[in-house]
């Protein structure tokens, strides 16, 4: 039997509930991984994580936690050590959107959005990286977004997703020489529940609002969350050992307008 790809791999992926991290885990497990959900919804990130486990025969463990909180950060990374005996991969999927023009967004809007997609970047790869600095070798990839390059009525999820890519950089300069991959992953528009939501909000029907961004992708559809997974996947291989410090935009091609 060939051996998988990740086998005897242990991945971290926050925000996996659902979506693209849900995706990311199921991913990482198809190729062998053992994979901890990480999700402030305890009960959502424990269901995906059994189903998993049964769909694929490997480990899987759902851990509760605001990635805003270092508490329960050092707590969660941690907890996952033990029950999976280390952890070689970390995803920092973990996102909220509180969309507003800046004349309307308030304080906690911005807050919230720099804590959790920033703030939860920061605590997350801090706690991880010591036990991939001692085990000298890991990947890290970071969930950007092509709304860093600026998207009007999103200027916090701008900024935050911008901020990662500089985080990204920085990061792959600090702990390369320990053989740990730092790379970010850029998607254009993906179907989730959270931008599902956002066509909800502005007053479109969900699949409406697909058909209506597709138009102006150049490979004529929007993504889905596997399609982001594929590329996390791949960053976090063996196969990639000599990509650092990459941001990579996964969009299906520039938007034909904007």
């Amino acid at each position: 039997m060939t051996t998988k790809r990740f086998t005897g791999r242990r991945a971290v992926i926050t925000g996996a509930a659902r979506g693209i991290g849900l995706a990311t885990a199921a991913r990482f497990a198809e190729d062998g991984g053992s994979v901890a959900v990480i999700d402030l919804d305890l009960a959502a990130a424990q269901e995906a994580a059994k189903a998993i486990a049964d769909e694929f025969k490997t480990v899987a463990v759902g851990v509760a936690c605001d990635v805003t909180r270092k508490d329960q950060v050092e707590a969660a990374i941690e907890e996952v050590a033990a029950k999976l005996g280390g952890v070689d991969i970390l995803v920092n999927n973990a996102g909220i959107t509180r969309d507003n023009l800046v004349h309307k967004m308030s304080e906690d809007d911005w807050d919230m959005v720099m804590g959790v997609h920033l703030r939860g970047a920061f605590l997350c790869t801090s706690a991880a990286q010591r036990h991939m600095v001692a085990q000298k070798y890991g990947k890290i990839v970071n969930l950007s977004s092509t709304s860093a390059l600026g998207n009007r009525g999103q200027l916090n999820y701008s900024t935050a997703k911008a901020g990662l890519q500089g985080f990204t950089r920085s990061l792959a300069l600090e702990l390369g020489r320990f053989n740990i991959n730092v790379n970010a992953v850029a998607p254009g528009f993906i179907d989730t529940e959270m931008t599902q939501q956002t066509a909800r909000r502005l007053g479109h029907d969900p699949e409406e609002y697909r058909q209506m961004r597709a138009k102006n992708i150049a490979i004529g559809r929007v993504g889905v969350p596997r399609d982001v997974a594929n590329l996390i996947a791949f960053l976090c291989s063996d196969e990639a050992g000599f990509v650092n410090g990459q941001i990579i935009y996964a969009s299906g091609g520039p938007e034909t307008r904007r």
